[in-house]
């Protein structure tokens, strides 16, 4: 995990910081007020930055090559690439700009996060068939409701994954990567984008059989500590991961990703029964490897799961 932390009182300072962690801009304006705050936590391909201005800066930026969410805290950003004016403010969660375009705009006395991901990842974590590009078609999430799930999930990432100190150790990576397939499996649901509306093929159907369900279980269960996805485990078969998700479905009343996360909380109970509660063994440790962040969370899936908690299991080992 890496961390940066920029601040400064001096425009042309601010502006050779931006083009460096984002993309070569340039800003305009010259106020009275000149401060600005950014920090960023980054680790797995996923950053999430926190960026402060006192003041109202134009920018005029190059493409960012990355998925570049921003969350609204205060004031406001005005996006005004291709001559349209479009405010996003307070409680909202964006898409920036597509990651091949330029873009530019306004922010305007603004405190506000950027999340940001590599954009191959939505087409690793989309259901859809063979190698398509998914791209997202529009800057605003379809409803409220959508809203307010694209905004948690990055809140997730930022205070119990990126937020250095506040999750569990990571060393495989499990973590942080399980936590960025979530995400973008939420982009996927909550913005407009070219996956949304997908059918199934009738091959999909007739794949969906229960020797697609044995062997994708086969798989899960031979790769659970590895960061894999829908996609991954469709191939191994192989048939679409329509298929695989309609097989789960229609023979386990389940979905291949909720199967995953039981497995890998299966693999945490094995391992917190073996420990020596003596020993360095943490609860939060082991739910960091098995890719579990929110402590809470994790507790009480165990708990429904097992009957008991974990620190529990841990003691009694």
């Amino acid at each position: 995990m890496t961390n940066l932390f920029f601040e400064s009182g001096n425009l042309e300072a601010t502006e050779a910081f931006l083009s460096a962690a984002y993309t070569p801009m340039q800003i305009g304006g010259r106020p009275a007020d000149t401060r600005a705050r950014i920090s960023r936590t980054e680790a797995g391909g996923l950053s999430v930055d926190r960026l402060s201005f006192g003041y109202t800066m134009r920018y005029d930026a190059g493409c960012l090559g990355k998925v570049c969410l921003v969350t609204m805290h205060s004031g406001t950003i005005v996006d005004t690439t291709g001559g349209r004016e479009e405010v996003f403010g307070p409680g909202e969660t964006f898409l920036l700009a597509p990651h091949d375009r330029p873009y530019e705009g306004q922010v305007r006395e603004a405190r506000y996060t950027i999340t940001m991901f590599d954009p191959r990842l939505l087409g690793r974590v989309a259901a859809v068939p063979g190698e398509k590009d998914v791209r997202i078609t529009g800057a605003r999430a379809v409803g409220p409701a959508e809203n307010r799930r694209l905004g948690a999930a990055v809140a997730y990432l930022r205070d119990h994954v990126l937020d250095d100190g506040a999750g569990p150790a990571d060393p495989d990576g499990l973590l942080v990567s399980t936590a960025a397939q979530h995400l973008a499996a939420t982009v996927l649901r909550t913005l407009p984008n070219t996956a949304r509306g997908d059918a199934a093929t009738p091959r999909d159907r007739r794949d969906a059989h229960s020797d697609t369900l044995r062997r994708a279980v086969e798989f899960i269960e031979a790769n659970a500590h590895r960061d894999i996805t829908l996609t991954d485990i469709a191939a191994s078969i192989p048939v679409s991961p329509r298929a695989v998700q309609y097989a789960f479905t229609r023979h386990a009343g389940t979905t291949p990703l909720a199967h995953l996360r039981r497995v890998r909380l299966g693999r945490a109970h094995a391992e917190l029964r073996a420990a020596d509660p003596a020993g360095a063994t943490t609860v939060a440790g082991v739910a960091g490897r098995w890719g579990f962040a929110h402590q809470g969370r994790f507790a009480a899936a165990y708990r429904q799961e097992y009957g008991v908690s974990p620190s529990a299991t841990l003691r009694s080992g």
